[in-house]
């Protein structure tokens, strides 16, 4: 059985990196925990998960999405 080349296993999905809104602010120049919050209660900013009634975390991925979507072109680049 010379010709059977065995399988690589495949990598599984990378875990998530979770951020505390502290760590944000740290990622984020500018950014408060007052601003975080605010934007939490409006419904705005970077998405974030709730997994009890007093954590909150933010997954890495999604504030850099996040933040990536708030860029703006200046004329020069447009």
């Amino acid at each position: 059985m010379s010709n059977v080349t065995a399988m690589k296993p495949r990598a599984s999905a990378p875990f998530a990196e979770w951020l505390s809104p502290a760590e944000v602010c740290e990622v984020i120049p500018g950014m408060t925990m007052t601003l975080l919050q605010r934007m939490r209660d409006a419904g705005k900013g970077p998405r974030y998960a709730k997994p009890s009634a007093k954590t909150v975390v933010y997954s890495r991925a999604d504030v850099d999405a996040w933040v990536r979507s708030t860029l703006v072109n200046t004329r020069e680049q447009s």
